[in-house]
């Protein structure tokens, strides 16, 4: 398990992991820890304009500017917003899992099996959290 000073990493420009490096060494967990950590940045930031859209779309409508139509169109923006907040709440939850298991050591290993999840697969999808069979099997359950 490496050590924890992979936050403080500074990566060369446009350092992307490599698999003859040792599997989640410190240099791949802080190239995931930045990018995961932008990510929710991004989305923070995101949600606070969104928040401030739908206020803005409620007070149109209480105000009682515009015809039915334009109200209709308040409330249409009003739920798309609402569906795109919540979308990124659950990823926004998904992010902050996956820098809990950068942060306790799992991050890159399944949450199912504890082995590892590949890098390949990480760097398609730095949220997964099973091995692709184990993703493949889960999904056909599902269905």
């Amino acid at each position: 398990m490496a050590a924890k000073n992979y936050k403080t990493i500074e990566l060369p420009p446009k350092y992307v992991p490599k698999k003859s490096e040792p599997y989640m060494c410190e240099n791949q967990l802080a190239y995931f820890y930045q990018l995961l950590s932008a990510q929710k940045e991004e989305l923070v930031q995101d949600s606070d304009s969104v928040l401030s859209a739908v206020r803005m779309a409620e007070k149109a409508e209480s105000a009682g500017v515009g015809d039915d139509s334009d109200n209709a169109t308040f409330e249409q923006e009003i739920t798309m917003n609402l569906r795109m907040a919540g979308r990124d709440n659950n990823l926004l939850r998904k992010i902050n899992a996956a820098l809990d298991r950068l942060e306790n050591g799992t991050f890159g290993y399944s949450v199912v099996s504890g082995e590892e999840i590949g890098l390949s697969r990480m760097l398609a999808r730095p949220l997964a959290t099973m091995t692709v069979e184990e993703q493949e099997e889960y999904e056909s359950r599902k269905n």
